[in-house]
């Protein structure tokens, strides 16, 4: 039936006058409220149909002598759909205490009447007239109000038996504290209208409290994690709330991530990088497996391929410029340090004799090149690696480390390490992929690129983020994991944070240095674990049984998010948009790549205008 025939039938029942045109048009103008409403309503006595879902409200009928502090709380915090409405009525204070005196002498008659009849003392009638008469001496010094007060509770289900499955857990949860409720029966429309939004307490099911127990009443118990700024990280599981942090406002920037393979921890770490790169902050990663490189196009960030037949080279005899409160000696004997750590990693580790071989020929290999604590390093090259094999084929006892750096200036190691610096992180994102890079030498590689990064950091003071995915790498050698820990502790001063990444746990944690970078990090999420590590993340992370339970049955992006000494259950969600610039699925970039074809194929096809 269309809405003329709907217009004719109404003249034809009323007998008015037909509407005009503008009135028809304004009649049929759907309004707000026809948008949110249900497609259908059944009352019934105890429950209400409200389209797909049923529900049934609840009030509270009694409370005990004591209510403990977040009593409630449980309620609140249960992980079911429900709504809940607190109605406070306060109360004269004159007009309660006429009623008080008239209470309390009727306890006190009562009790003398048993005394003069020579009954045995009823508790419950002196513990009474104690509690009236504290409450009636509170209520004189204003100390206490009283107050008129409804709890409703409405639940939600998709069937009736759920529906009585959920009332039923509510009330074994609330009987234990010996708060009883009753369903509205007969009063189910009226008690829905109570708990809607729009402060009408309909019901009037009152029960009187004073102000202490009352406070134990409190809505906002629920055990949320977030601050008043920062980037959204997840849902909070246990409450739907956001998990809101600014890393940068904690005591230091640092995070871990700990995560089995494709639970979504580059995902996770993804997602902050591109929430992060809105306010102003920088990021560069360090990326093992390719993962960034999308991310880095789509953003406009810079991609640096590591690898032997890369064009992008790194060479680690770079100086930097000495900050204000440093000095060029300070800066030469510092990297003089940072090489020695680098050749033990090179040449698989260096005896005492070695180690001051190598110490004396770096020092000399910058001298050849006129470079001295008090050099202006603006002004200079720096050696290569070439340099440092002629110096140090000078040197008696220095044949064997001879023979082992050959590879790495003559050999098919040459080409990665042995060419001047060619790379420049002056952006806002920045990618060191290794995935093409040998795994033998990805240690070295690690080490070469964190250690160009802070060199370049320590020049300006900006918001930085470093990304280290598969942390793992670098905590196989004891220098690379030492470098590491030393980031983590030093890069507060130069507001720089590290976020770690390792899906290899084991290996994470059996460096001396595993545990120090966690303690170090205020930030630390843990996703779906494997069964073979959950033993070790619960006792490094004091987790609860429950908790090392969630992590193991966990679905992808979710798990467990810490901040300081708080943590919740939390839920990776992101926006359709982020999902398809920062997604790892093979399925979807085949589809994006796909996609991306299509439309390229489609615009060479268009003539120029």
């Amino acid at each position: 039936m269309g809405i003329f025939d709907v217009f004719k039938k109404k003249n034809k029942e009323t007998k008015i006058e037909p509407l005009l045109p503008q009135e028809i048009y304004e009649a049929g103008v759907l309004e707000f409220k026809d948008i949110i409403a249900p497609s259908a309503l059944k009352i019934t006595p105890r429950e209400i149909n409200l389209g797909d879902k049923i529900l049934r409200t609840f009030f509270v009928i009694s409370y005990p002598r004591f209510l403990t502090d977040n009593w409630f709380s449980p309620i609140i915090n249960l992980d079911k759909v429900f709504d809940i409405s607190i109605f406070i009525h306060p109360i004269e204070t004159s007009k309660v205490l006429k009623t008080f005196q008239k209470k309390v002498a009727e306890v006190q008659s009562q009790i003398h009447a048993r005394q003069e009849k020579g009954l045995v003392r009823d508790p419950m009638l002196e513990t009474a007239h104690q509690d009236l008469e504290a409450l009636r001496d509170n209520l004189q010094q204003a100390q206490e109000k009283l107050f008129d007060v409804g709890l409703y509770i409405t639940i939600y289900a998709d069937t009736s038996e759920e529906l009585d499955t959920v009332e039923a857990e509510i009330k074994s949860i609330l009987e234990a504290k010996l708060v009883y409720i009753k369903p509205a029966l007969f009063q189910q429309e009226q008690g829905f209208k109570s708990v809607m939004p729009i402060g009408t307490d309909k019901m009037r099911v009152n029960s009187k409290l004073n102000s202490v127990p009352l406070s134990s009443l409190f809505p906002f118990v629920s055990f949320d994690l977030t601050s008043d700024k920062g980037i959204l990280y997840g849902i909070n599981r246990h409450n739907s709330s956001l998990v809101l942090f600014d890393r940068f406002s904690l005591e230091n920037y640092n995070s871990v991530t700990f995560a089995k393979s494709g639970s979504g921890k580059s995902y996770a770490v993804k997602l902050e990088i591109l929430r992060t790169l809105m306010f102003d902050t920088e990021v560069i990663v360090i990326d093992p497996e390719r993962e960034y490189e999308f991310m880095a196009e789509a953003i406009g960030g810079r991609y640096f391929n590591i690898s032997l037949t890369s064009e992008h080279h790194i060479n680690p005899f770079d100086l930097p410029m000495p900050r204000e409160d440093e000095s060029p000696s300070d800066v030469l004997r510092s990297n003089i340090v940072h090489l020695v750590g680098l050749f033990r990693i090179m040449l698989g580790g260096l005896s005492p004799e070695e180690d001051s071989i190598v110490d004396r020929a770096i020092a000399e290999t910058y001298a050849l090149k006129d470079i001295t604590p008090n050099s202006n390093f603006a002004d200079i090259d720096a050696p290569l690696m070439s340099d440092f094999e002629l110096v140090l084929s000078g040197m008696d006892g220095a044949e064997t480390l001879v023979q082992k750096l050959a590879k790495y200036t003559k050999g098919t190691w040459a080409g990665f390490i042995n060419r001047p610096s060619n790379v420049d992180i002056n952006k806002k994102f920045v990618v060191f992929s290794m995935r093409d890079m040998e795994d033998e030498l990805k240690p070295v590689a690690m080490y070469i690129i964190t250690h160009y990064i802070w060199n370049a950091i320590r020049k300006n003071l900006r918001r930085r983020l470093l990304v280290i995915d598969e942390a793992w790498w670098m905590m196989k050698s004891e220098d690379t994991a030492s470098f590491l820990f030393g980031l983590a502790k030093r890069g507060r001063k130069y507001y720089l944070g590290i976020a770690t990444i390792t899906q290899d746990v084991g290996d994470f944690l059996k460096s001396p240095y595993g545990l120090p970078i966690i303690t170090n990090s205020s930030i630390q999420l843990l996703l779906k674990q494997s069964p073979t590590a959950i033993d070790q993340v619960q006792k490094t992370f004091h987790l609860t049984d429950e908790e090392k339970y969630l992590l193991l049955e966990s679905n992808v992006g979710e798990g467990i998010f810490f901040a300081g000494l708080k943590h919740v259950a939390i839920k990776i969600i992101a926006s359709y948009t982020e999902d398809q610039i920062i997604t790892s699925d093979p399925s979807q970039v085949l589809k994006i790549k796909a996609a991306k074809e299509e439309l390229a194929q489609a615009e060479s096809k268009v003539p120029n205008a």
